[in-house]
């Protein structure tokens, strides 16, 4: 008969506790962050601390400033951050949400816990040049406490993104508008001159064909009907998708140890 020793009991109730409150720590704090909004939203309130109206309108300014710099800022209302310090939640967040543009790393969160009266802005990468941690506190104290303590919530929110634009204005082009690109008229119209040569030669080259009699002569001459037709229906298609509610992603962005927060 086999006898084990008594110990073993011992440390495997350990390790079986050891592991179990590990489990619980991890799905503890998986619980705690929300999952990454489909389709993307600049503005989260997870508590319905702001009207729609008010959402709205902070949606349509965050998007428009999106639109016009790639810069991405969010706004995060939940009610607690849980077991997390704020600032390593907001970072959590962004990290897995992927907020901000990748390479530029241009994201930054507000975040509002309203249970704790817990606020934080955190930096991606690229946003703690514009926005640094005294800046960031400097926000936090001076424009969101004073309106937070008021209850002026969508106030404070609004002016804090004021600020936040207008100091990190300039710092990042959009995609399309990178100094360097040529505008999108002057490469439609390139395109366009394109086709149009591509159709000539092509005609040129099957008329040539048919009245010598050579190798050409009967194949098929493939014309700006059947060209055009199948730019056409694939342009329609990508202006269905970008156009069906004004959509976008967040880009993958990173985020660091960069911003302040603080408490009204």
């Amino acid at each position: 008969m086999v006898t084990i020793p008594a110990p073993f009991f011992k440390y495997l109730r350990k390790g079986l506790w050891l592991f179990f409150s590990l489990l619980s720590f991890i799905f503890t704090y998986a619980q705690d962050i929300p999952e990454r909004p489909v389709p993307a939203r600049l503005v989260n309130d997870y508590v319905g601390m702001l009207s729609g109206n008010e959402k709205a309108q902070l949606e349509r300014k965050l998007k428009s400033y999106m639109d016009s710099t790639s810069t991405q800022i969010v706004i995060l209302v939940v009610k607690t951050t849980g077991d997390y310090p704020p600032g390593d939640y907001a970072f959590e967040v962004g990290r897995r949400w992927g907020i901000g543009q990748k390479g530029k790393n241009n994201g930054l969160i507000i975040l509002w816990a309203t249970e704790t009266r817990k606020l934080y802005i955190a930096t991606g990468y690229g946003m703690e040049g514009s926005i640094p941690d005294a800046v960031a506190k400097q926000i936090v104290s001076n424009t969101l406490t004073p309106a937070f303590r008021e209850q002026q919530y969508y106030q404070g929110l609004d002016q804090a993104t004021t600020e936040i634009i207008q100091r990190a204005s300039g710092e990042y082009k959009s995609e399309g508008n990178a100094e360097g690109d040529l505008p999108i008229g002057t490469v439609l119209i390139f395109l366009g001159i394109a086709v149009v040569v591509f159709i000539f030669i092509a005609r040129s080259m099957g008329n040539s064909c048919r009245n010598s009699g050579g190798p050409g002569a009967g194949m098929p001459w493939f014309g700006p009907y059947t060209t055009m037709g199948g730019w056409g229906s694939s342009s329609g298609s990508w202006g269905g998708g970008s156009s069906g509610g004004g959509g976008f992603d967040f880009g993958g962005g990173s985020f660091g140890g960069g911003g302040a927060g603080g408490d009204y």
